[in-house]
């Protein structure tokens, strides 16, 4: 079976945050968990239970996709993902497949805007070809351009994806309010999560 819309967007999140945020990679659940429902590129926004994420993890691992990280002594269990390993893809093929899920179907144009802080691709042909190759591997399928559309549109195909369109259309009739208690409630979760992080390196 192939892997659902949690596992892909808790690896996509594992690939995005090994290279914006190394230094706290690898993730801890917590950490992980709000990844995956950050209202900030991702499409559509999820709001994943801890146990939910858990659960995808373990998956991931008979996969041979992920593996817990944590070292001997470790106060927090941390989890790492090997697509690397299990694919074979390099670090321009790896941005892009992160991209891609944690965002859906895109155009070539919007893959090298949205993966600059993953990757530094030199020109959009360097993203076309990264595309070429991994749609040769079966990993990524083109969608020819339609009507109207400057630019063919690639999506992954490693795993399901979220119900984007519908799942977009009921963002937008989401309450301004109620986002901004979401957004409230991640900044309170990565206070708390950065004030264990604070006690923890003082009691060492």
């Amino acid at each position: 079976m192939d892997p659902d819309a949690v596992e892909i967007r808790v690896v996509g999140c594992l690939i995005e945050k090994q290279r914006t945020t190394p230094d706290a990679y690898p993730l801890s659940l917590n950490s992980l968990r709000i990844a995956c429902n950050q209202a900030t590129n991702r499409d559509p926004v999820v709001d994943y239970e801890e146990a939910t994420v858990v659960e995808a993890l373990r998956r991931l691992a008979l996969r041979g996709w992920t593996r817990l990280a944590s070292g001997a002594g470790s106060r927090a269990r941390k989890y790492r993902h090997l697509l690397p390993e299990a694919l074979g893809v390099d670090a321009a093929e790896l941005a892009l497949l992160g991209v891609l899920m944690l965002r859906g179907t895109q155009t070539p144009g919007e893959l090298k805007q949205r993966s600059e802080r993953l990757h530094g691709f030199a020109d959009l042909a360097a993203v076309q070809g990264a595309l070429d190759g991994l749609v040769e591997r079966g990993y990524v399928a083109r969608h020819e351009r339609r009507p109207g559309q400057k630019e063919d549109r690639y999506q992954q195909l490693l795993g399901e994806e979220q119900e984007v369109v519908e799942a977009s259309a009921e963002a937008d009739l989401v309450p301004a309010e109620d986002r901004l208690t979401k957004l409230e409630r991640e900044l309170a979760e990565l206070r708390s999560e950065l004030a264990g992080l604070r006690q923890a390196l003082g009691e060492d």
